[in-house]
C-alpha cells in the first residue's frame, strides 16, 4: 500500500504494510496475559511497536503470550490465541514487563493465579502494566491500595472493595512504584508510556510517533522516519 502526501511543497510516498521480517536482538521478553474476552485493541499499539518498532528496525523485545492454561483463548474480536506459556510457567527471568489488558473475567477468582504472579513481578522489580479490566484485577490483589493509579472510573474499582480509593487520579496513565495503570480510553497514551519506559525510541522519534497516531497528519510520519535515522 502507498499513500501520497504533500509535504514541504513536494509529493512524497508513504509505504505501508511492507513485508519485512521482524528482527529481534538478544534481549528480554514482554509478557502479555491473554484471557478469554481479551480486549484486543487495548494492548495493540504497545505490543505492535514493542515487537517491531519500525519496518526493518531490530527489536529489543519479544512479545510472548501467557494464559491461565495452555488452552485456546477467544478474544472479544474473535481471535483464537494459543498461549506460548502458562501463568504457572511464567518467570521474571528475562522479562522486561508484564502486561495485563482488559477482559470481562477480571473479577472472577480464576484470575487469581495471574494476580499472584503480578505481585511476584512487582516484588522482583519488573514493571506490571494494566489497562481497563486489568486495573480491576490489580485492585483485587491489593496492588493499588498504596499507589497512585487510574482506571475507567473510581466506581469501577470501588466494586472490588479495595482500600486505595484515596490514591485514584483521573489521568490517561499513572505509574507508581512499579505499577502502571490506564483506562480503556487511553490505549495510545498507555503505549507511549511503555515505549518510553522501555527506551524503544529516542525522544524525537517517540514524540513524532505519538503525534502521527494522535493526529493522522503525514508530516509526523516523515518526522518519525527522520528521527529514527538520527538515532541509529
Amino acid at each position: 500500500m502507498r499513500w501520497r502526501a504533500r509535504v514541504g511543497g513536494r509529493t512524497r510516498r508513504l509505504h505501508a504494510c511492507k513485508r519485512l521480517e521482524v528482527i529481534h536482538l538478544t534481549t528480554k521478553d514482554v509478557h502479555l496475559l491473554v484471557l478469554d474476552t481479551l480486549a484486543d485493541w487495548e494492548p495493540g499499539f504497545a505490543i505492535a511497536h514493542l515487537n517491531q518498532p519500525a519496518p526493518g528496525m531490530p527489536s529489543q523485545y519479544r512479545v510472548r503470550t501467557v494464559g491461565l492454561s495452555s488452552e485456546l483463548v477467544l478474544s472479544k474480536g474473535g481471535l483464537r490465541i494459543l498461549p506460548e506459556l502458562t501463568v504457572a510457567e511464567l518467570s521474571t527471568d528475562k522479562s522486561a514487563l508484564l502486561l495485563l489488558p482488559g477482559a470481562d473475567i477480571w473479577a472472577e477468582p480464576r484470575t487469581d493465579p495471574a494476580l499472584e504472579k503480578a505481585k511476584a513481578f512487582v516484588q522482583a522489580g519488573i514493571p506490571v502494566a494494566a489497562i481497563c479490566g486489568g486495573t480491576l484485577g490489580l485492585a483485587r490483589a491489593g496492588l493499588l491500595d498504596n499507589r497512585r493509579h487510574t482506571s475507567n472510573a473510581p466506581e469501577f474499582l470501588a466494586s472490588t472493595g479495595y482500600a486505595g480509593a484515596s490514591h485514584y487520579v483521573t489521568e490517561p496513565v499513572v505509574e507508581d512504584d512499579g505499577v502502571i495503570t490506564a483506562p480503556a480510553t487511553a490505549s495510545l497514551e498507555f503505549a507511549k508510556h511503555l515505549l518510553e519506559k522501555l527506551h524503544v525510541y529516542s525522544r524525537p522519534a517517540l514524540d513524532a510517533w505519538y503525534a502521527l497516531f494522535r493526529t493522522g497528519k503525514p508530516e509526523h510520519y516523515f518526522a518519525f522516519v527522520e528521527a529514527l535515522k538520527q538515532s541509529t
